[in-house]
């Protein structure tokens, strides 16, 4: 079947805000790490030389945060209370959530940093297409085209509170973006609050989920690759973080 790759890689050597630290042992220096691990731990002496080139296996250890490439957040990256309860952490979230069919919305045409309950609805009406409950949203702003970059994380186009609202009145518990955040770009939103002193314009769609359950996929790719808007299912399954408030996933769309 045909599948199409969303996802961003988690690159050392993108910009990224908080660099991503990439350190590979190679396969001879994994021989005689893993020689000495065995005698350290198990009393086990194991001499490298003896294999193939000298080498064993190679290790690959990374530094970054769990925001960093695409991934999913989870009701307690929202904070640590909710009005519906206790916030849960990525590992405890519902696996049926993030394999589910799925409809992509265009947003490319919006002229501001957010776009409301009416754009989506407008969106959904021009594609003929109306959401089923647990269907996953990915929102398609093209500012993909600019990951790696600093431009990135400061030229996209998020939700509103209504659109987020709109979405979740429909029974949507994953929405996906292209973009670094399902909000406004951060210089935006900091804007509109000097100027009108209004908390409701910091970070809605992330405070929603505070009143609200549901998780945000972040960073997604290779949007414009999808044949069509709908008709596709979308996989996202999440890595299992102990306590995480996101955890990292390899999305895709299965035609």
């Amino acid at each position: 079947m045909p599948i199409i790759d969303l996802s961003t890689a988690v690159d050392a050597a993108a910009w990224e805000p908080e660099p991503v630290i990439h350190d590979v042992m190679t396969p001879a220096q994994g021989a005689v790490h893993m020689a000495e691990e065995m005698a350290l731990h198990f009393g086990v002496d194991f001499d490298p030389s003896v294999l193939p080139d000298g080498e064993l296996l190679s290790v690959d250890t990374l530094k970054l945060t769990t925001h960093t490439g695409t991934h999913i957040d989870a009701p307690s990256h929202y904070g640590s209370k909710a009005s519906y309860g206790v916030p849960r952490h990525i590992d405890e979230m519902p696996l049926d959530w993030f394999h589910r069919p799925a409809v992509c919305l265009d947003l490319r045409s919006a002229t501001g940093p957010t776009v409301d309950a009416d754009f989506l609805d407008k969106e959904l009406a021009r594609i003929g297409y109306q959401p089923q409950p647990l269907d996953i949203v990915l929102l398609h702003t093209g500012a993909s085209a600019w990951a790696g970059t600093p431009r990135y994380f400061t030229e996209f186009t998020g939700l509103d509170g209504s659109a987020t609202n709109f979405l979740l009145d429909r029974g949507i518990r994953v929405i996906g973006t292209d973009a670094f955040s399902l909000d406004a770009p951060f210089g935006a939103m900091l804007k509109r609050y000097n100027e009108t002193g209004d908390r409701g314009v910091l970070w809605p769609a992330h405070f929603t989920g505070r009143d609200r359950e549901f998780c945000q996929i972040e960073r997604l790719a290779n949007l414009d690759a999808l044949p069509q808007p709908y008709g596709f299912t979308v996989s996202c399954l999440p890595i299992k973080i102990k306590g995480a408030g996101a955890g990292w996933t390899r999305a895709v769309a299965i035609l």
